[in-house]
């Protein structure tokens, strides 16, 4: 086994897709890897093929994030372990399902994984980062979260929110030695699709392989980005969104309202 320089990184939701290509990638770049998800066998297999190729230490922990004694056991590692130097949240479930076909218990199932499960992995491993200098957080979130009329607006709203929870973070840990970064892949070729029911051939042309996203991901986390949108022609066009959302900030807090809104003569 070689020497390990770069520390370890807890990646959720890893037994196959974009988890599981994030695993291979950090341990061919010298990380150590904890694997997270629900399938023991599958994580048991990526697991040995890992070792096997890389070299790197790579430990496999059965969990369902949905329960709270699973979660919790994950983040007690993430506070404990001071190996630790990168979380990768990417743990989700999501449906293409219209919200009024949606069951609304299947949709607070979904807010509980890919919001309450991020959250609380987040609060576990940052202060620790913070705490040492040193540390990455990697918010797999999904374009959706700048596109919620494409697919169900819950899910839609869960990305939402973990681009916003990236975007305070950026923001408040400035200066502290932590990274952040949220990745907003568009359609990627995962069974993300099959469960969420809608097949990759019914979408010609608009899905990226998974080791090309993770790649790009990755390739934006070396160039410095805050937000990696892997199908984006032009990062000025990620620029001129950020730039028009700064400039609205000054203004949505007044002492009055706009004048637009205001009384005029003669109205009731």
């Amino acid at each position: 086994m070689t020497l390990n320089r770069n520390g370890a990184a807890l990646i959720t939701g890893a037994s196959s897709g974009i988890g599981a290509a994030y695993a291979e990638r950090l341990a061919r770049r010298g990380y150590d890897v904890t694997l997270i998800a629900r399938n023991r066998r599958r994580l048991d297999a990526l697991a040995s093929r890992i070792s096997d190729e890389t070299g790197r230490a790579v430990e496999v922990l059965e969990a369902d994030l949905t329960k709270k004694e699973d979660l919790a056991r994950i983040e007690t590692i993430l506070k404990q372990d001071a190996r630790l130097t990168m979380l990768v949240n990417n743990a989700e479930v999501g449906t293409a399902a219209p919200w009024l076909q949606s069951d609304v218990d299947t949709m607070e199932k979904m807010i509980g994984l890919n919001i309450v499960a991020a959250t609380r992995l987040t609060y576990a491993a940052v202060p620790a980062f913070v705490a040492r200098g040193n540390g990455t957080l990697i918010n797999i979130s999904s374009s959706v979260a700048i596109s919620p009329e494409v697919l169900n607006g819950v899910y839609g709203g869960t990305n939402a929110f973990l681009l916003a929870l990236s975007q305070s973070l950026h923001h408040e840990l400035a200066g502290t030695g932590v990274r952040v970064q949220v990745v907003l892949p568009g359609a990627t070729s995962t069974e993300f699709w099959d469960i969420a029911g809608m097949p990759l051939r019914d979408l010609p042309g608009l899905v990226m392989p998974v080791g090309e996203m993770v790649d790009a991901a990755l390739t934006g986390l070396d160039l410095g980005e805050f937000a990696t949108i892997p199908s984006l022609p032009d990062i000025a066009d990620w620029d001129a969104f950020e730039a028009a959302r700064r400039k609205l900030m000054p203004h949505l807090s007044h002492a009055h309202p706009a004048a637009r809104y205001r009384a005029r003569p003669g109205s009731p």
